[in-house]
């Protein structure tokens, strides 16, 4: 029997081993920027190469794979569970089907080539869903945006989840307050919100998302009349009426390539081109969100610092980490 000093030693040591476990077991489970420093430490420079090559022959790459990016993360957590194709024996009901990603997303070729080259140099090591994650920080910084350490380790998930996908993915069509409530629902604030917005610096957008601005607003059979009148004529000539759904606008119509805070002087002007991007600049947007605006207009350090720590929060967004989930080989399916 121990005496009570040596019971109170014992227990008091076993209980300074428990939070240091549980402190080790947490910040192991935790993404970090070292994740692949042994196992694959030239990862970023291999989706770097692959995502200059593809800029090559396609200028919009580098915005649509932080969009692919964006879309992963908003339904349950950064997993890759937008990568995944529909498969009746696993069971994968594809959240590239769902109504906001459909015929919309692209960039999965450019993911699988980043994936297969990663795969030559370290198979088994790294995860689709920190390609992701990568990848869209090589798209800011290759563009002329900021660079940051990507917070890395995430595994991939099993499964997808369309339904998810069909309620939780902000629309190009919604006002600042449905906009506000999903990213709060996956625990982003309003400033994340402006920040992560303003990747519309730079890649395109298809008429048909956009186009009952330029005809028939709210059903008035007139146009949006936030709309910046001399821009309206030139949104008209792009989208006529009975034109093609898929011509494609620039999101930014001052510097369309470029990563920038121009995206936030268009909105000053009644020249954002999607009405989610509109409406951070509304008379109906919370006050608080339009001072934002200002702030990221006026001061592109100051947008650049809140677009990395916005880009980071996001990538926390639940991510699948050690032994839950996995490594795909092929970011298209489960293994």
């Amino acid at each position: 029997m121990f005496s009570s000093s040596s019971s109170f030693n014992f227990l008091a040591a076993v209980f300074s081993l428990l939070v240091v476990f549980s402190f080790f077991s947490k910040s192991n489970a935790q993404l970090n920027s070292d994740f692949y420093s042994c196992t694959c430490p030239n990862v970023s420079n291999i989706v770097r190469s692959v995502l200059q090559q593809a800029l090559k022959s396609d200028a919009r790459i580098g915005a649509s794979l932080i969009r692919l990016h964006f879309h992963d993360c908003f339904v349950n957590g950064c997993d890759a569970s937008i990568l995944l194709d529909n498969n009746a024996t696993a069971k994968i009901v594809s959240e590239k089907d769902a109504a906001p990603n459909a015929n919309s997303l692209r960039g999965f070729n450019v993911v699988d080539k980043i994936k297969t080259a990663v795969e030559n140099c370290c198979p088994g090591v790294v995860s689709c869903a920190d390609i992701l994650a990568l990848a869209a920080e090589a798209s800011v910084s290759l563009a002329g945006g900021p660079s940051w350490n990507v917070l890395v380790g995430r595994r991939d998930s099993k499964i997808a989840n369309q339904a998810g996908a069909n309620t939780s993915i902000p629309s190009p069509f919604e006002d600042i307050n449905n906009i506000t409530t999903k990213f709060s629902a996956v625990g982003l604030n309003i400033t994340d919100l402006v920040a992560l917005s303003g990747a519309h610096t730079f890649g395109r957008a298809e008429c048909r998302v956009f186009s009952v601005r330029l005809y028939n607003f709210s059903g008035t059979g007139n146009p949006d009349p936030t709309l910046n009148k001399a821009y309206l004529a030139k949104l008209l000539k792009i989208c006529p009426q009975n034109g093609s759904p898929t011509a494609l606008a620039n999101l930014d119509l001052t510097t369309p390539n470029k990563f920038d805070n121009n995206y936030f002087a268009n909105l000053q002007n009644n020249k954002g081109l999607l009405q989610s991007d509109q409406e951070l600049f509304s008379a109906n947007g919370a006050s608080a969100v339009s001072n934002i605006v200002n702030t990221f207009s006026t001061n592109k350090n100051a947008f650049f610092q809140s677009f990395v720590e916005s880009m980071i929060n996001m990538g926390n967004i639940s991510p699948l980490t050690g032994t839950n989930g996995e490594i795909r080989s092929d970011c298209k399916r489960v293994n």
